[in-house]
């Protein structure tokens, strides 16, 4: 019987992106990315609910004047991912974590969630809270793997339960 090495298998190369601040020119992109990113959740939101997830151009116009944003960046200059971040006092708050579909998976969250965290922590937080809703189940996770738990407050979203979630810094 011939003795053969295991196959491996081969990794793709890390995806190149880069993570910066948000600025009004990439509202179109923002706005793109979160449409794309929760695109297969919209049938599980209420209408309003989804409309404020997803926002209108409005909305995030006055995220970007009152929140400090970030973007995940291809090399050729697509937007991948963003989250915003805001403080109110010793609290931070993240809000509009999306990463397109096609780049999950590839550190992009991690990467983003990094730099608002760092951002928070700048404007001395002692701890940051995010809410999310059932559908976004692999996000709660996600959020449980980086040190966040479910406060136990429920409050409405546009008629849907939100669950907020904190970390002590």
């Amino acid at each position: 019987m011939k003795h053969t090495e295991p196959r491996t298998q081969r990794r793709p190369k890390a995806a190149r992106f880069s993570i910066r601040r948000a600025t009004f020119e990439d509202a179109a992109a923002i706005l793109e990315c979160l449409a794309l990113a929760f695109a297969p959740f919209r049938e599980q939101y209420t209408p309003e609910g989804y409309r404020d997830t997803t926002l209108t151009a409005e909305m995030l116009g006055r995220r970007l004047q009152t929140m400090t944003l970030f973007v995940a960046e291809t090399s050729s200059g697509e937007v991948v991912g963003t989250i915003g971040g805001s403080t109110d006092g010793a609290e931070g708050h993240i809000r509009g974590m999306a990463v397109r579909q096609e780049w999950q998976g590839r550190g992009v969250a991690d990467e983003l969630l990094r730099r608002v965290e760092e951002a928070l922590q700048a404007e001395d937080c002692s701890h940051i809270t995010l809410d999310t809703t059932q559908p976004l189940q692999r996000a709660i996770r996600f959020y449980q793997r980086h040190g966040y738990h479910a406060t136990g407050k429920v409050s409405d979203f546009f008629g849907m339960p939100l669950f907020e979630y904190v970390k002590h810094l």
